[in-house]
């Protein structure tokens, strides 16, 4: 794994997977989950998002962000297995984490989009870790500084790559996947651990 700061931890590795490994799992994911493209109220108005997603976990790991209550979809065997995966690597790079539900964002092309935010929510607890696996089309995450204290930066994120936001890093960085003139679909995996209720 590459460090990318120490304080936040933040790592990136790839490849992950493996080819063709890797982009028989993009292709898995595109043709066979129930994509959708849900309203968020956003002052005072509801707006689609700019992209398209799953919620996926165990049952009780129910999630609300944006005002919204999402439910989960059953575990699908191909990201069973990569959420299986992930935590063995985790535990050969000295960081033991658990997951219990993943958060899929499709982006068909360059203009397709996430907003600046931090994966805070109270379900995620205190000092979460969340492992974050890029497939397709490779994109910039961008990072900022909640208090400013140096200038924001990218994480590029090629296909069959894994970034690890550890503890630390939704408390002092806020971080937001930009329009960008880059052509190609691009699915992200969220891996993360919800409090059950």
């Amino acid at each position: 794994m590459t460090s990318l700061h120490h304080d936040p931890l933040l790592w990136l590795t790839a490849p992950l997977l493996g080819e063709p490994d890797a982009s028989a799992l993009l292709d898995t994911l595109d043709a066979e989950l129930a994509w959708q493209r849900p309203t968020l109220r956003l002052y005072g108005r509801e707006h689609p998002i700019p992209r398209t997603q799953v919620w996926m976990g165990d049952p009780e790991a129910g999630y609300r962000y944006s005002g919204r209550a999402f439910v989960p979809e059953p575990w699908h065997p191909a990201v069973a297995r990569l959420r299986d995966r992930l935590v063995e690597v985790l535990d050969d790079a000295g960081l033991p984490a658990r997951f219990n539900s993943v958060l899929l964002n499709r982006y068909l092309d360059g203009q397709e989009r996430m907003g600046w935010h931090s994966d805070d929510e109270p379900e995620l607890g205190h000092d979460p870790l969340i492992a974050a696996v890029s497939l397709g089309a490779e994109r910039p995450l961008r990072f900022r500084w909640r208090d400013r204290r140096a200038p924001a930066f990218n994480a590029w994120l090629p296909h069959d790559s894994l970034l690890v936001m550890g503890p630390g890093t939704q408390r002092q960085l806020q971080h937001a996947l930009l329009p960008r003139q880059i052509p190609g679909r691009r699915i992200s995996l969220t891996f993360r651990w919800v409090l059950p209720r």
